[in-house]
């Protein structure tokens, strides 16, 4: 039932802010009568998608997250429902712009509420991996003391019964003694003696249930891992991509060839990096190539606020990094720092040799800043050692940090400075060298 309703929850992130967004658009821009628009049939199936959820839930706190994507569902069909009225009282396009803008928002924030309970059911399919795992372990021990009893069983009738039927007995020490290292397709052939026949079919049989048992939770505990691998590749968010398409068609329409030749590369660029073949360790050159793309396409989009510079350090170009590492730091900069400064600022990406055997690698914005409190909180976030995902996480700073700590090593990991209204900066400490894995 988890992994079905994070399936569901994903087909439902993945489109509804895209279809909703366009229809309305289609509306308000006189392609659409308000009458013909399928705004109210893709709420229709949204809806009913997360009332099914609610049934096939056994969780009472996926019940509230589920209950707060319908309650936001809701406030946006309130929205759907002003912007008719609007329509059909011929308002002002200013007035159907500003309801048009209350829609955005609210299938914005109807993504991150859905987005959240997607994480939160990952969280719960991982814990319970955890229980099935170490039930695993304890079916592991049971099942190497009923083959150890066996072979006591073996040598015991081996000492009592007559020469005639040591062999047989032998056979079936063997037999166990091979089952012990793990070969669960060793079985007793049949003997003479009739008691010994019958250990025999008892011991294969008993053998061939153990080997189903074992198949069965190792083809569960393979199902699980990749459900929670698909669920987590589906956290990716879909609004950079979209945002970027809306800058590359309004660029298009207003004939900037030479600006969507720019941007439809950089785009290329950064996804072709970002799948880099399914690998999870990239060069640092690629890395940074891919923020260079990634904020090349944001300064088109924010070309009033946002400048950037990378200092890369040659020397360091060619060792591996974890892939993915420095985008949410970036994000960090651009939109808790960058766009909260009513001026606008510029990031500073430096990447250089900090000793023989590690990186520096630092984010630098010159936006609004953190204050004291907001510091504090981020700060004391980076010491966590819970080894926790935090799903409410402001901005996702620990998080960051465990995956550094999971995959560097606890002697690595983020520092943050930063004052109010002035700028901050976050360090990134990584070893010089490491082998590339996929």
């Amino acid at each position: 039932a988890i992994i079905t309703n994070i399936t569901t929850a994903n087909s439902i992130n993945g489109s509804i802010k895209s279809d909703i967004d366009t229809e309305m658009w289609k509306i308000v821009s006189g392609k659409v009568n308000f009458s013909e628009g399928k705004q109210y049939e893709i709420l229709d199936t949204v809806n009913a998608k997360v009332e099914w959820m609610m049934e096939n839930t056994d969780s009472h706190r996926a019940r509230i997250k589920l209950d707060l994507i319908l309650r936001t569902l809701q406030t946006l069909r309130e929205y759907v429902d002003q912007m008719g009225n609007n329509v059909a009282q011929r308002s002002t396009s200013i007035e159907n712009e500003a309801v048009l803008e209350k829609i955005h928002f609210a299938t914005s924030v109807l993504d991150e509420v859905i987005q959240n309970y997607v994480l939160y059911e990952v969280s719960r399919t991982e814990g319970q991996y955890r229980v099935m795992r170490e039930g695993f372990v304890r079916w592991q021990v049971f099942s190497i003391f009923l083959i150890f009893s066996a072979v006591c069983f073996s040598v015991v009738a081996a000492w009592s019964l007559s020469r005639s039927i040591y062999t047989p007995i032998k056979k079936l020490h063997d037999v166990t003694t091979t089952i012990t290292k793990n070969d669960l397709q060793a079985l007793m052939t049949s003997e003479n003696v009739d008691e010994i026949t019958e250990l025999g079919m008892s011991f294969n049989i008993m053998i061939g249930k153990i080997k189903e048992l074992l198949d069965a939770k190792i083809k569960e505990q393979e199902n699980l891992k990749k459900a929670a691998l698909r669920a987590l590749q589906a956290q990716i968010n879909p609004h950079f991509l979209y945002n970027t398409l809306d800058t590359i068609i309004w660029m298009a329409e207003s004939k900037k060839t030479d600006r969507v030749v720019e941007i439809v590369s950089a785009l290329s660029n950064f996804f072709r990096i970002s799948l880099s073949k399914g690998m999870d360790w990239i060069t640092i050159r690629e890395e940074v190539d891919r923020i260079n793309s990634y904020l090349t396409i944001q300064k088109m989009r924010y070309h009033d606020i946002l400048d950037f510079k990378i200092d890369l350090d040659e020397s360091v170009t060619e060792n591996t990094i974890l892939k993915l590492l420095l985008q949410p730091l970036v994000e960090n900069a651009l939109y808790h720092g960058i766009k909260n400064k009513r001026q606008g600022g510029t990031i500073t990406i430096r990447v250089r040799r900090k000793a023989e055997d590690e990186v520096l690698i630092e984010v630098e914005d010159d936006g609004i800043g953190f204050t004291p409190e907001k510091l504090a909180q981020l700060r004391a976030e980076l010491e966590d050692d819970s080894g926790e995902i935090k799903l409410e996480s402001g901005f996702g700073i620990g998080n960051v940090n465990k995956r550094i700590r999971l995959y560097y090593g606890k002697p690595y990991g983020l520092s943050i400075q930063s004052e109010y209204s002035t700028g901050t900066r976050v360090t990134l400490v990584i070893p010089a060298k490491i082998e590339a894995t996929t």
